[in-house]
């Protein structure tokens, strides 16, 4: 029979184990850690998510010579793109660097602009070129409406998810207008 009394051996084992409990709960019970940003579906997105960061300032991409809108695009049915910032010098651009545009989505909570997709724009003035092709996929289009005649676009929602894919034309969980779940009942 051992020397030591069973009380403190208990006692012992008690707090050993509450112990380890204690340091193993936050891992468990912690949040699930978000995917990194830089999980995209084409490794060219990283290229533009690394050219482009800089325009959650909006001031920055004012700056850099996108002309601010105050037009929001948005479908009843299929959702929004947001406001279109157009950087005429990259009309044209097939660069993973340069989009043509920056899109953004008001928070109606605060008033703020927030960037949430990219979209590069080629003209086809005479309809003869050949469909433009980035991150291995065509541009959508062609399309033809003012200001910019018949085009070729490709949107990246690189920076609000959109559930029907990132390469979707509009987001259906963007919107012009607020929605209910912006203003919550009291």
């Amino acid at each position: 029979m051992s020397a030591r009394p069973r009380p403190l051996i208990a006692a012992l084992v008690l707090t050993v184990t509450a112990s380890l409990a204690m340091g193993a709960a936050p891992a468990v019970s912690a949040a699930p850690v978000a995917k990194p940003v830089t999980d995209f579906p084409h490794p060219d997105l990283k290229k533009t998510y690394d050219a482009t960061v800089k325009y959650r300032s909006e001031q920055r991409a004012i700056d850099d010579g996108f002309l601010r809108t105050d037009e929001c695009v948005e479908d009843p049915e299929l959702g929004g793109m947001g406001y279109h910032y157009v950087n005429p010098a990259n009309i044209g651009s097939t660069d993973p660097r340069r989009p043509a545009a920056v899109l953004y989505e008001e928070d109606h909570k605060t008033g703020k602009r927030e960037l949430v997709a990219l979209e590069w724009v080629v003209p086809d003035p005479n309809g003869n070129l050949p469909r433009p092709r980035l991150f291995d996929r065509g541009f959508d289009g062609p399309f033809d409406f003012a200001p910019v005649g018949p085009h070729y676009s490709l949107h990246a929602w690189i920076y609000k998810k959109n559930p029907k894919g990132v390469f979707t034309p509009y987001n259906p969980r963007v919107h012009c207008t607020p929605c209910p779940e912006d203003h919550p009942k009291a």
